[in-house]
C-alpha cells in the first residue's frame, strides 16, 4: 500500500510534499479534499489531524503526520535513497532547517495574511503595505542566493521546494522585478527544469486560476 496524502493541489505546502515525493520515486495515495464542503472538518478527518489543515500523510502502517516541514523529512528518512535532499551534516542541514522555518513562519505567513481576506471576505484588492511585505521577502530570497545554485547551497533540497511552491504563488499576488532580483529570477528559472517541477505546475496554475477569479 502507498501512503495516503490528503490534500488539495493549489496548496503550496502539498505542491512541496509531492514533489519531495515525486524526486524519491514514491507514489502517494492521493486524496483530494473539498474545503468548500468542509470535507477537511469531517468527525472522521478531524481524528486524523485535528488541525484539519492540509497536507495531512497517514502512512501505510497508520502513522499519521501533517505540516509539510515535518512530513517532507518523515517521507525522505523513511523512503529515501540518499541525504542530499535533507543532508545529515549538522551545518548544511541547519541551513535547510532555517530555511524552511523562513518559508513557514515569513513567506507562508505572510501569503495567508494577504490572501484570507480575498478568499473568506470578497475583498478585491491587495494593499500596498502588502505588496510590499512581499517584495521584502523577494529582496530576502535574493540575498540567500547570492553565490549559490539553490536556496541552502549548490544542490537542490526540500528547501527549494517548500520556498519554489510558496514564492511562485507569491508571484501571482505581486509579479517578481527581474532586475531587482536577478538571483531570484535565475532560480525559479532553474527549477522549472527541475523533473519534479510538474508537481507544482499543476497546483500553481489552479492557483493562480482561483485567485485571479476572485480578484477580478
Amino acid at each position: 500500500m502507498a501512503p495516503t496524502l490528503y490534500m488539495i493541489a493549489s496548496s503550496p505546502p502539498v505542491r512541496a510534499v509531492l514533489m519531495t515525493s515525486k524526486s524519491i520515486g514514491l507514489n502517494l495515495d492521493l486524496k483530494q479534499l473539498d474545503l468548500s464542503k468542509g470535507e477537511h472538518k469531517t468527525p472522521e478527518f478531524l481524528k486524523l489531524n485535528p488541525q484539519h489543515t492540509v497536507p495531512t500523510l497517514v502512512d501505510d502502517d497508520g502513522f499519521v503526520i501533517w505540516d509539510s516541514h515535518a512530513i517532507m523529512p518523515y517521507l525522505l528518512s523513511k523512503y529515501g535513497k540518499d541525504d542530499s535532499l535533507y543532508p545529515k551534516d549538522p551545518q548544511k542541514r541547519a541551513i535547510v532547517d532555517q530555511r524552511l522555518h523562513f518559508e513557514s513562519g515569513v513567506v507562508f505567513a505572510s501569503a495567508v495574511k494577504i490572501l484570507y481576506p480575498i478568499i473568506y471576505q470578497g475583498k478585491k484588492t491587495i494593499d500596498q503595505k502588502d505588496l510590499d511585505v512581499v517584495a521584502e521577502i523577494y529582496s530576502l530570497v535574493e540575498v540567500f542566493l547570492q553565490g549559490k545554485r539553490w536556496i541552502a547551497g549548490d544542490s537542490v533540497t526540500i528547501a527549494d521546494y517548500s520556498l519554489i511552491a510558496s514564492v511562485t504563488s507569491l508571484d501571482v499576488l505581486h509579479k517578481i522585478d527581474p532586475s531587482k532580483c536577478p538571483n531570484l529570477t535565475a532560480w525559479l528559472k532553474r527549477a522549472e527544469t527541475l523533473p519534479v517541477y510538474d508537481a507544482n505546475k499543476v497546483g500553481l496554475e489552479a492557483f493562480a486560476a482561483f485567485i485571479t477569479s476572485l480578484l477580478a
